[in-house]
């Protein structure tokens, strides 16, 4: 791949279902996603991720398969599909949606055969066992729902093997017949026209004894495998992983280059939040020192919120305990081993905080993905089951239903936010598009600070360690460029004296007003941050 386009993407991850409805049914479609490609046009962004879009029982919101090769009847066809992927190229945007390795529904037909008939040439498809007591070295993934990875079927007398919801059994991917099941599928999407995946559950493709059937060189077997043939058929075509694990069992998925070209920076994602909650630069630093080099042509995909729980699977008890303890004081606020709630929410709705967090989620290195809504500051409701909280109907205007249906109130997948604080009377995008000062306005400034240096997509970082720690510094750097980063976590306005003698010579330029600062001399370089203030400065040797 030549073209390295998503280095420099700005994702937008959006549930079909629920961003905008063409049919007054209550649950959004692809025309009337169609319909608001101009909206995501201007906001800035250049790729927009899809759920999944394939036909399911909606057990666990469409990661549940009941065929791979057709579309959700609720979004409509297969030809209003490639209609998006049309008018969205059209547009100079790309789309990827989800492809879920891992397992099917357990009322996918493939997973009906198996179950009634050992003879089936499906019964193979999936992993089976006289005994629960195989693998008892794998943790249980969803520890609210779930006791086992093992359930009873009572057609056949085996257990069958899952690892997340017991109605999602596992696929065998020892079986050659699968994974040849598999590229069939990546070859039908992608001849349609789909930029690529956003690959769902990597880690847990195989499964071994005496091992935590997690991270397998199986699995890396055959990404590698299914990376070659998506090579050698397509150009501009990406994989992007959903590995949540450890930094050092992460860097494996991107192999040499030849493995998934994206892949989450979860461990980073929890330590933003933790430190702005402790006014601490510690823990980002920290965990990006722990993060090794990746290949040149790979990239991290970076994140605040998105449609599960914000995980915390990659901390400590000890920092989870804190997380839960200072975000999700509220029980209701808290799902396996995360926190369900929006980005707004999580910042007590002060738009301070939020700005903060989208200036870093913009600056580290990666590509930033933004969650459908909460670049309106849109509210989450935390009574609603499992995680569907944050996957309520996109606020488009105070007329009824946020402007999301014309259907009846009633009709709708979720109810709207009826929250006093996040009611979409007053928070919609028709109320803030023509606002310079909303948060979509914000949103939209950053989009154009970032585009404006494609230093943030490629460039390196270097820390600079300030003795005030509630102040966080770096700058990144591509070629002869330079952009330093300056944010307070403090709610409290800070000085920093910045050590940057290195930069003898250079002249700070504020990014968003273009306004020049003191050149940078010898001596050490002082500052002042408002209560979460930031500056991203362009530094020019001659200005």
């Amino acid at each position: 791949m030549n073209n390295l386009w998503y280095k420099d993407a700005i994702i937008y991850e959006l549930y079909i279902k629920g961003f905008k409805d063409s049919t007054s049914n209550g649950r959004g479609d692809f025309r009337g996603l169609i319909s608001k490609l101009d909206y995501l046009k201007d906001l800035g962004i250049d790729c927009i991720w899809l759920l999944p879009i394939y036909p399911t029982p909606a057990k666990d919101d469409g990661y549940d398969i009941m065929d791979y090769y057709n579309i959700n009847s609720d979004f409509g066809t297969i030809n209003d599909f490639v209609k998006l992927i049309e008018e969205s190229h059209a547009r100079g945007l790309k789309v990827i949606s989800e492809l879920v390795l891992n397992h099917t529904s357990d009322l996918h037909p493939w997973f009906q055969s198996a179950k009634k008939d050992k003879s089936s040439p499906y019964f193979d498809y999936y992993v089976w066992s006289d005994t629960p007591d195989k693998y008892k070295e794998t943790r249980i993934i969803f520890t609210d729902s779930e006791t086992s990875n093992w359930t009873y079927c009572k057609e056949n007398g085996l257990y069958y093997w899952h690892r997340f919801f017991y109605h999602q059994p596992d696929l065998n991917y020892d079986n050659p017949k699968v994974q040849e099941e598999m590229i069939r599928i990546v070859d039908f999407w992608l001849n349609l026209g789909l930029d690529g995946f956003r690959v769902d559950a990597v880690p847990y493709l195989f499964e071994e004894e005496g091992t935590n059937c997690e991270n397998l060189p199986k699995t890396h077997e055959f990404v590698k495998r299914l990376r070659k043939e998506i090579d050698a058929k397509y150009t501009d075509k990406i994989l992007l992983a959903e590995a949540n694990q450890w930094p050092e069992d992460l860097i494996p998925y991107f192999g040499d280059g030849d493995e998934f070209h994206m892949a989450y920076n979860f461990p980073l994602m929890p330590r933003i939040f933790m430190s702005v909650k402790q006014e601490h630069h510690g823990p980002i630093v920290d965990i990006m020192q722990r993060l090794p080099k990746i290949p040149e042509n790979c990239q991290w995909a970076i994140f605040l919120r998105n449609h599960d729980e914000l995980s915390l699977e990659m901390v400590t008890d000890e920092e989870r305990d804190y997380m839960y303890n200072e975000y999700a004081k509220d029980r209701q606020m808290r799902i396996n081993k995360g926190i369900r709630r929006r980005l707004a929410p999580l910042m007590e709705n002060d738009r301070r905080k939020i700005e903060l967090m989208y200036c870093l989620l913009f600056t580290l290195p990666g590509t930033p993905i933004i969650y459908y809504g909460d670049e309106i500051g849109m509210g989450d409701n935390i009574y609603l089951g499992d995680r569907n909280g944050v996957r309520t109907p996109m606020q488009w205007s105070e007329n009824k239903n946020a402007d999301f249906s014309n259907g009846n109130p009633s009709q709708l997948y979720a109810p709207v936010s009826l929250d006093p604080e996040y009611n979409y009377n007053s928070i919609n995008v028709d109320s803030q598009v023509n606002n310079p000062n909303s948060l979509l306005n914000f949103v939209k400034s950053i989009i154009k600070v970032r585009k404006k240096c494609n230093i943030f997509g490629i460039g390196k970082i270097d820390f600079v360690y300030p003795d005030n720690k509630k102040i966080l510094v770096f700058i990144r750097e591509y070629n002869d460029q330079k952009i330093l980063c300056v944010f307070n976590l403090s709610k409290k306005s800070q000085p920093v004296e910045l050590h940057i003698s290195h930069l003898n010579g250079y002249i700070p330029i504020e990014l968003f007003g273009d306004t020049v600062f003191p050149k940078i001399g010898e001596l050490p370089y002082f500052l002042t941050l408002s209560p979460y203030g930031y500056y991203l400065f362009l530094l020019k040797k001659d200005y």
